[in-house]
């Protein structure tokens, strides 16, 4: 199977786009594109994982504050 590396989705920004709209879910995008070695695929993947993590990790953060603060102010006006 041949891919023609002129497709727009062979692009950078789409995968810029992808990220930001899907997260992790866009690294398909990463894998089939024929331009890319297999060290910036690697890179690329290590890199997306470890921004999505980190998102993941300060909304769980994030939801974890609000709940406190919530309880607090349940807590206040019994």
């Amino acid at each position: 199977m041949s891919l023609d590396s002129s497709k727009w989705y062979f692009r950078t920004y789409a995968f810029v786009v992808a990220f930001l709209c899907v997260g992790p879910l866009a690294l398909p995008l990463v894998w089939i594109n024929p331009r890319y070695r297999r060290s910036k695929k690697i890179f690329m993947t290590i890199i997306t994982l470890l921004v999505s993590y980190a998102v993941f990790a300060l909304m769980v953060k994030s939801t974890e504050s609000i709940y406190n603060y919530y309880d607090q102010v349940l807590q206040l006006s019994r």
